[in-house]
This record gives structure tokens, sequence and C-alpha cells, in this order.
């Protein structure tokens, strides 16, 4: 984060915000830098991103789905956006351990004897690390002691849109970002390519939310997609992982995608569009068919919690 913190200083707070006195390494500057920083990245991320999947990629069909709420995605939005700064202060105190040096994120690639072997295994050890412990907090956020405190509010979403990507309560929210900030306290990381798999964790949130099913075929057993996290949603022990499902499988808690056979979200659509319960040009629908009673196909595909 001192990378961005640096730019921002120099271009920016340096020159046109904070007075001459103030040392731009001061702890006191750096942590209002971190929080107005962290702040903005966070919701042009979001945002951004999440404009670009909504209109490019998801599936508006899906919001004729009974299970999509009323005013959805604007809920989705507003509760991110309010969820976002209290996750950025205990998130911002990370970042400020970063940038007083306690990390072990490096500056040049030449910096380890393994060169550029060591910035490929630090992005795979990353990618296995951040999994395999935002499974293990996902299971325990689910847990009936805590479940309905703090990760309940991320399921009212059951079918979703890619701005429920990061609507999540404050700690839920915290706590499912953890791995990402631990991680270079205990092995090294690349300072760039820390930043570039911080996007790419934003890119692979906001996609397992798209509502695009397609995944390679030889790739379905292994990585959790949109398809698999959308069981997650429907049918709510399963499928916790964030990008692989291994951990899913060594847990017990692996469920092949309802979506790739026939079961999914859009397939229930269909079917209630053949019934005549769902007509075509009216979202509203579905929810009349909801609350009139369901089908035996809607049961199995929405199961309650």
């Amino acid at each position: 984060m001192d990378l961005v913190l640096n730019v921002a200083d120099h271009y920016v707070l340096t020159p046109y915000v904070y007075p001459a006195s103030w040392s731009e390494g001061g702890a006191l500057r750096q942590i209002l830098s971190l929080l107005v920083l962290t702040n903005l990245g966070a919701l042009v991320l979001y945002l951004g991103l999440g404009a670009i999947s909504y209109y490019l990629v998801f599936d508006h069909t899906l919001m004729k789905h009974p299970h999509f709420l009323e005013n959805q995605v604007r809920r989705e939005i507003k509760y991110a956006v309010t969820s976002l700064p209290w996750i950025s202060i205990p998130t911002v105190a990370l970042f400020f351990a970063e940038v007083r040096g306690y990390s072990k994120l490096y500056d040049n690639v030449t910096d380890y004897s393994l060169g550029w072997p060591m910035v490929f295994l630090s992005m795979v050890s990353f990618l296995l690390f951040t999994d395999m412990c935002i499974y293990w907090i996902h299971r325990f956020l689910h847990h009936k002691l805590i479940y309905k405190l703090f990760h309940k509010p991320h399921h009212v979403w059951k079918v979703a849109s890619p701005f429920a990507s990061h609507a999540f309560h404050p700690v839920d929210g915290f706590m499912q970002g953890l791995p990402y900030h631990i991680y270079p306290f205990l092995f090294p990381l690349h300072k760039v390519l820390y930043l570039a798999l911080y996007v790419f964790v934003n890119i692979w949130t906001i996609s397992i939310h798209d509502g695009d099913y397609r995944v390679p075929g030889p790739l379905v057993e292994v990585i959790n997609g949109a398809a698999h996290h959308t069981d997650h949603h429907l049918f709510f022990d399963y499928n916790y992982g964030q990008y692989f499902t291994l951990w899913d499988r060594l847990g017990g808690s692996y469920r092949h995608p309802s979506a790739l056979t026939g079961n999914g979200p859009l397939d229930l659509i269909k079917r209630l569009m053949a019934e005549g319960k769902l007509r075509p040009d009216k979202a509203a629908t579905a929810a009349t068919a909801a609350a009139t009673g369901r089908s035996n196909g809607l049961k199995a595909a929405c199961k309650e919690e």
C-alpha cells in the first residue's frame, strides 16, 4: 500500500492537501491518508467493476427469479457502501503496519535469490493460502451462534447480482478479507504483485456473484465459479470456497452446481414461464408466484435455511 500512498503524496496530498509542516512520514498523516485512499479505492473497485459486470456479464433474466428481491440491486449497493467505511478501519490498521515496514513486502524482484520464480511461487501460494483461510472463516461464520449476527445479511441475496459481492456486515467483510492482509506479514510478496492480487480478488469476488454460470468443462470440478457460489446462496451449507473446490471436497461441503445440471435459477425461471406462473415481461409476477404457492421444482431449487 505504500506504493499507492507514495503516488498520492507526490501528485496530490503533498502539493494540494497537507500543510508543509505535516511530514509525509508522520503517523497521523499516513493514517488519515490511508483511510481516504482505502475508502476511495474500495468504492471505485466495487462500483466500477460491479457496474461493468452488471451491464456486460450479468444475465438480467435472473431478476425475474422469485428470490430476487424488489429493488434488490439498489439495496445491495446501499448495504455495501454503508459497510465499506467500517471495514476500512481495521483494514487501515494493517495497511499502516505495512507502510511502517512490519510486513514481508519487498520492492525489487532481485531482493530474493529466486527472482521471478519467487514472484510466481508467491502468487500461487497467496491463492492457496487465502482460499484455505477463507473456507474456514466462511464456514465458521455459518455456525449457528455466529451466523445471524454477522453473515446472514449477505444471504438475504439468495439470487445475487454483482453488487451483492461486497454487501456484507462489516465484521463479516473484514473477517473474510483478513487472509489477504495477513499473507504479506507471513510470507514474502512483491509490492506490485500484492496490488495486482488485491484488484484480482475484487474482480473474482464480483465474478462469483455475476450469474454467469459458464465454467470450462475440465475446470468444473476444480474452480469455484459463479455456478458453485450460487448454490451456496441458495442451499446455504455448501461450496464455502473462494477460488477452488479443494477445501469443500476435503470438508465434505462440496455440491455440484445445480445450474450445470438443469436445475439452476435460470432453469427455474424457464419452467415458471412455461407453466404460465411468470410473465416474461414483468419480474414482479415472480414474487406473486412465490407468494401464492411454489411448484415442487421451486422448492427443490430454493432451499430455505
